[in-house]
């Protein structure tokens, strides 16, 4: 009772904020992330009544599931964005942006947080600074997704957007895991090169060839049903083996064999995109069925969000730093890139402010620099601070700077409930 009561009051909450976000002309996305803060543990689940808000971070994380299986979703559905014939229009140039942008806010970041550390090296270790710098790279694709779907975004920015922020990923994995064993390597004195260079070229590798072997098997197992309902359970299952397969970790002759639950879910989608005739109008009918699941994931993600961060004065002025140089790496590095590739005035120009959102990904991240013990608990803080300020400003932003490029139309009068009553 305690876990469906739970879920029901974050659902109603996010949805009952959505209408006042609505109204301010806010995204949805950042109304969950809002409801997600009020039903957390920081207020009302400080009452202490189970099942009414989440009360402690624990009860947060027994929720972790279903913020795994949203993100297998939301990565196929990012994977679907990469048809052949639109690659062959825009291939090159969100190949080059993707890399450059994720990097150059890399080594921004790197260089302002190497710098700080020097002023005040008690508060800021090296490992610290080095590793927030590749944590910089990544960028949260379920808030821009969101935002896209709802304003249903179409044009040049949005073509190009999601190819970028996927590959996007796959680059913020190889330097993470490039910046964690130097910072490990500071800390012990020694470099291993297997863990520096070896480890994250095989996550990606591998997750890509996982996600390529689920994805034509899935639309093998696919084209044996006829009936929508059908088809639909298929294409949730192989989602749910896919996420759990790629949660699978084992060592071989000393070396860590891992998968990027993101990297494979969005090869999924890509391969079944490209190989099954009726792709797209299967990929309609899963977005309306992953509709509340989504809801959930954001408000989950929200009530995660730690606002005790503010309370470290220190933490506060490392996080600022982090997020205007961040902010900086990802504007200058997708407008540089993308005036050389000769993309639409429009991407050059605005693309960079939509690269901003930032949650699953960099919190992984966190979440494993935690094991360098203080040095990484400095990561995982200052992390959570930037999340919460780009997670709440981000997905504004994207879809401002979409209106502005034309790609999102006015919002008519028109709702659901009056086009019924017409039909009728």
């Amino acid at each position: 009772m305690q876990i469906l009561l739970s879920l029901s009051i974050a659902i109603f909450a996010g949805l009952m904020l959505s209408r006042l976000a609505k109204i301010v002309k806010l995204p949805a996305v950042t109304a969950y992330l809002v409801a997600g803060i009020l039903v957390g543990p920081y207020l009302l689940g400080r009452i202490g009544l189970p099942g009414f808000g989440f009360i402690s971070m624990e009860d947060i994380k027994s929720y972790k599931i279903l913020s795994d299986v949203a993100l297998g979703f939301i990565a196929f559905s990012i994977g679907n964005e990469f048809r052949l014939s639109q690659l062959k229009k825009i291939g090159k140039q969100a190949t080059v942006v993707g890399i450059f942008q994720a990097v150059m806010a890399t080594l921004m970041v790197d260089g302002a947080l190497i710098g700080l550390h020097f002023l005040i090296p008690d508060k800021l270790p090296l490992p610290s600074a080095i590793i927030l710098g590749a944590v910089a790279s990544a960028t949260a694709p379920a808030a821009t997704l969101m935002v896209v779907r709802q304003y249903k975004a179409k044009g040049p920015i949005t073509d190009i957007l999601l190819p970028v922020v996927a590959l996007d990923d796959a680059v913020g994995l190889v330097l993470f895991a490039i910046s964690f064993g130097v910072a490990k390597a500071i800390l012990m004195g020694e470099i291993d090169m297997i863990s520096v260079i070896v480890e994250p070229i095989l996550e990606v590798v591998l997750s890509l060839a996982l996600g390529y072997i689920m994805g034509v098997l899935f639309t093998f197992f696919e084209r044996f049903f006829h009936s929508r309902s059908k088809r639909l359970a298929m294409s949730v299952t192989f989602v749910l083996l896919t996420v759990a397969l790629s949660m699978v970790t084992f060592n071989i002759g000393g070396i860590k064999i891992a998968f990027s639950s993101l990297l494979v879910c969005m090869m999924l989608g890509t391969v079944f995109c490209n190989m099954c005739d009726f792709s797209e109008e299967l990929m309609d009918r899963i977005d309306r069925w992953t509709a509340p699941l989504f809801v959930l994931f954001f408000v989950i993600s929200g009530a995660e969000l730690e606002l005790a961060t503010f309370k470290d004065s220190v933490v506060v002025l490392i996080g600022l730093v982090y997020i205007l140089v961040r902010s900086l790496g990802k504007y200058v590095g997708a407008f540089l890139s993308a005036k050389s590739v000769k993309c639409d005035k429009n991407i050059v120009k605005y693309l960079g402010i939509t690269l901003l959102p930032q949650a699953g990904v960099a919190l992984g991240m966190a979440l494993k620099a935690e094991e360098l013990g203080p040095e990484g608990l400095i990561v995982a803080n200052i992390t959570l601070f930037s999340v919460l300020i780009y997670e709440l400003v981000g997905p504004f932003l994207t879809k401002t700077v979409l209106m502005k490029a034309g790609e999102i139309k006015p919002e008519g009068k028109t709702s659901a409930r009056e086009i019924a009553k017409k039909e009728n």
